[in-house]
């Protein structure tokens, strides 16, 4: 990849966006990406275990290929999101880091990278928390970087005793990122965000559980039984009330008192007109 396209004789300098993009799509490329569907669910794995799964361009756009599927899809409820063995994701590709900062002298400069950041880094994440569908991260080894952010973005995050979290992000003097501010703050506070950032330690699955970052922690071997316990929580409740209270929490995490509760009058008349309500309604009246 020379960043360069010939055209009528002319060298016109490919903006890194679209040559990352173009090596994303390669018809050639391994895949790197295992989407595994099981009725109304499915489980997803990054699936480039030599590498920690680490964050190729080729990684990113099928696995973003395959959440946008995956999403239009009202049959599936639940998407369950891990790492092939040994590891959930070692975040951003560092051979990619260092042709992004070599180009930054290019026309397009920093806004290239923050096309990438935006779009594919942030796509992903805009994707899981905006849909409907209940997003289950499950950690069965280190998560870092973006990957990290993707996770934490999740709806439920639970995790094997042999999950890591790794804060990643102070000492490669980056902030951090897609999501992960918002997702910290509210776990931890403020205080305790930062002081996550400038400890930059790694936090084990108990810690991690202890300081509300994941939810759940099982022993490794019983980590995708566990991810699958949940999708039927979701698969035993109504569908409009799952796919109407996610964006609510979401909506409500940034709210204050009053809007919660507004927000919640206007939603709650609707689901008096379904009939999952009504017949829960018949029955617990059938069963005084």
């Amino acid at each position: 990849m020379d960043g360069v396209e010939h055209k009528g004789g002319r060298h016109v300098t490919e903006s890194l966006y679209n040559s990352m993009v173009a090596d994303g799509d390669d018809p050639q490329a391994p895949q790197r990406i295992r989407v595994d569907r099981r009725g109304d669910r499915a489980v997803v794995t990054l699936d480039e275990p030599d590498r920690l799964n680490v964050l190729s361009a080729p990684l990113v756009r099928q696995l973003r290929r395959a959440l946008e599927e995956l999403t239009a899809d009202s049959s599936i409820r639940a998407v369950v999101l891990t790492g092939a063995d040994p590891g959930f994701s070692a975040g951003g590709d560092l051979k990619m880091m260092r042709t992004a900062t070599e180009q930054l002298t290019q026309p397009e400069g920093v806004a290239d990278v923050w096309r990438w950041i935006r779009r594919e880094f942030g796509g992903i994440a805009r994707l899981i928390a905006g849909s409907d569908t209940i997003f289950v991260a499950a950690l069965n080894g280190a998560a870092a970087g973006v990957g990290l952010a993707w996770a934490l973005t999740c709806d439920i995050t639970i995790a094997s005793e042999r999950a890591v979290i790794v804060p990643a992000f102070g000492r490669l003097g980056l902030i951090p990122e897609v999501g992960t501010s918002w997702a910290l703050t509210r776990s931890l506070g403020y205080q305790g965000a930062l002081a996550y950032y400038l400890r930059g330690e790694h936090i084990d699955a108990h810690t991690a559980q202890r300081l509300g970052l994941v939810q759940q922690v099982v022993a490794h071997d019983q980590l995708l039984a566990a991810a699958d316990e949940w999708c039927s929580r979701v698969a035993a409740m109504p569908p409009h009330a799952v796919a109407m209270t996610k964006p609510l929490l979401r909506a409500a995490a940034d709210a204050g008192w009053h809007d919660a509760l507004t927000m919640e009058e206007f939603a709650e008349p609707a689901c008096f007109t379904t009939k999952a309500f009504a017949d829960s309604v018949h029955a617990m009246l059938a069963s005084r």
